[in-house]
């Protein structure tokens, strides 16, 4: 008897419910429920062992026992948060620095860049400026129009290539027309392969109200793109390639001394421009100009040295043949 009534008084004091005096005992009979109903769910705050979703009800019986069917639960007691007002007027203590330790040096102690290294950093990234100066040696009018003006006294302005090295051959020129809501504008579209006939060479396309400008234009373009053609020493292919760019398929294969370039279109003259002097090379796919010259640029990248390739596998070039 003693027993249940020290039960009854922690529940009474773990559920905040009033108890009327009543002659009888109370007699709780405890469920699980799967009810949402907040008004019906206690859940204990207690570390200690309790039940899922109890629901508690007293009924007026005479027992001396408690039942309490569901499973009990073990809660690990978790930490009550913190409110920031807690930490208000608290000192901040830094941590202490280790043994040894060497402030870095401040971005501004150090000295200035002078204007020879902005210079050359600059164009490290974006390349030769329009200056006409480089600071790393490279060309300075390979962005430019390749066209220098000189003016004088009494004259008309003149126009004079600057030589680069590269040579220019024009491989096709053609009118092309753009439908708009006024009507129709005029253009020409030119390409263009240079090459400096020593293994460098590049396939350029501009387009321009004028031949002219669209010739210019196409010139830049392929001063933009120049790859590098591995020759050997007979002035041939190392080895034979494909490539195919859109619709045009190319072939290229190497030939013997005194073969000379046997090819037509726009791929003799990529290969012309490159200084090959012995190659075969066929096209067998479209017969437009600029896909052709640009697979046959696809084909050459395709290539590759014998001394690269032996280099690649670690053994002597050879050992290529065996």
């Amino acid at each position: 008897m003693a027993t249940a009534t020290a039960f009854s008084a922690h529940l009474s004091s773990l559920f905040p419910f009033s108890t009327q005096s009543h002659s009888h005992r109370f007699h709780l009979h405890c469920r699980l429920s799967l009810s949402t109903k907040p008004s019906k769910l206690l859940l204990l705050s207690s570390p200690t062992p309790i039940l899922k979703r109890a629901i508690i009800r007293a009924q007026p019986e005479e027992s001396d026992t408690f039942l309490f069917t569901g499973d009990e639960v073990s809660v690990s007691a978790e930490p009550a948060p913190v409110s920031d007002s807690a930490f208000e007027g608290a000192p901040f203590v830094p941590p202490s620095r280790p043994e040894g330790f060497v402030a870095p040096p401040s971005f501004d102690d150090g000295p200035l860049e002078t204007e020879d290294e902005l210079a050359a950093a600059y164009e490290e990234v974006y390349g030769p400026a329009y200056s006409g100066v480089s600071v790393l040696g490279n060309d300075i009018y390979v962005m430019d129009s390749k066209v220098k003006k000189i003016t004088g006294f009494g004259s008309k302005t003149k126009k004079e290539k600057v030589k680069d090295g590269f040579e220019e051959r024009v491989v096709q020129v053609r009118r092309v027309t753009k439908v708009v809501k006024g009507g129709k504008q005029l253009h020409f579209r030119a390409i263009v392969v240079v090459g400096d006939k020593k293994g460098q060479v590049g396939v350029g396309v501009g387009k321009a109200k004028e031949v002219i400008s669209a010739v210019q234009k196409s010139a830049v373009n392929a001063r933009r793109n120049i790859i590098t053609v591995p020759m050997t020493k007979y002035l041939t292919f190392p080895h034979r390639s494909d490539g195919d760019y859109g619709a045009a398929k190319v072939m290229l294969r190497p030939a013997s001394p005194g073969t000379g370039v046997i090819a037509g279109g726009a791929v003799r003259i990529v290969l012309e421009m490159a200084g090959v002097e012995n190659a075969l090379g066929k096209q067998l796919g479209s017969n437009n100009a600029l896909n052709n010259a640009r697979a046959t640029v696809v084909a050459v990248e395709k290539m590759r040295q014998f001394q690269e390739v032996a280099e690649d596998r670690g053994i002597p070039m050879e050992e290529l043949w065996k």
